[in-house]
Parts: structure tokens; sequence; C-alpha cells
């Protein structure tokens, strides 16, 4: 197919891999923006809740609850960094999302819930269904991990050769592999 393609085919194909790599790269730029606001702002909620009411436990579970999914934002913003450096999309950082997402809202719906004597029946059936299925789709997202790390997938063999840059040409370690 690609032999028949024109030579302005070629170049709108060469504009378009451009404006996909400037999508990715705004959209990292964008989680990044999003996660540093949201860390102020969630310390900042802390610490005003914390001056107006003695419930310390609910905000310190708000806290928590808001660091999770910036942890989440960051883990995506490595993945798209990666991808970037690569070109190679990797499927196990969205199993750790998934993972700390189950988390989050296992958290979460913990903490809404307070106190468990004053739930009807039927809340606390539907919160009980919620928590075996967070559960076991965390029990089933670390067993996809485990399975990727014990017969990676072929592009990962390229993630552990660093590429050669300036520094390896100058007879130096890449800057990965310093310890601090």
């Amino acid at each position: 197919m690609y032999d028949r393609v024109t030579e302005s085919g070629k170049r709108l194909f060469v504009w378009m891999e451009r404006l996909d790599r400037w999508g990715y790269i705004a959209i990292g730029f964008s989680l990044l923006a999003v996660s540093i606001l949201l860390f102020f702002h969630g310390w900042a909620e802390f610490l005003d809740a914390l001056k107006r009411t003695d419930a310390f436990l609910f905000t310190s579970l708000t806290l928590v609850n808001s660091l999770l999914l910036i942890v989440i934002l960051l883990e995506l913003f490595r993945t798209i960094v990666r991808f970037l450096e690569t070109d190679i999309l990797r499927v196990e950082p969205y199993l750790v999302v998934g993972i700390i997402a189950c988390i989050r809202r296992m958290l979460t719906a913990s903490a809404e819930l307070g106190d468990l004597r004053h739930v009807p029946d039927e809340f606390f059936d539907k919160y009980l269904k919620d928590m075996v299925m967070n559960a076991g789709l965390v029990i089933v997202l670390i067993g996809g991990v485990y399975l990727l790390r014990m017969r990676p997938v072929p592009s990962d063999q390229y993630d552990a050769v660093p590429a050669a840059g300036p520094r390896q040409e100058a007879g130096l370690k890449p800057a990965s592999t310093f310890r601090a």
C-alpha cells in the first residue's frame, strides 16, 4: 500500500505524525500541570479543614484520596513521556493505574461510609459488592503485572538499553545509571 502513496501523501503522513507527537506533548504537560495544582489544592484544603473542624480522620482520607489521584495522573504522565522517548506504548503502567484507582475507590467508599452501625442493610450489601469487586479487580490486575514481568513482550528488551547520546559518545555513563 505504501508503495502507491504519492509524495504529497507522504508529506501528509509526516505532518500527521508531528501533530500526533505535539498532541501527546500537550496532554503530558496538561497532566503535569493538573497534578501540581491538585497537590497544592489538596494540601490547602487539608490545612483549612483542620483549622475549621476536629475531623482529622475524614480530612486525612480526603487528602490521601487527592494524593492517590495525583499518583494516577503522574503515572499517566510518565507513560506519555516514555512513549515519546521510545515510540513504544507499554501495558504495565495502565495496569498500575488501574490498581491505584481501585484502591483509591476502596478508600473513598470506606471513608464515605463512616460508621457501619447506622447503615441500611441494602446500602451495606452494595458497599460489600463494590469492595469485593474492587478487591478482585486489584488481584486480577496484579496478576496481569506479574504475567507481564514473567513473560515480557518483545518491546521490553529495548526499554533497558539507553539510546547512544552525547554522554556515551564521550565515554561517560548514561545519566540514568548514576547513583546518588
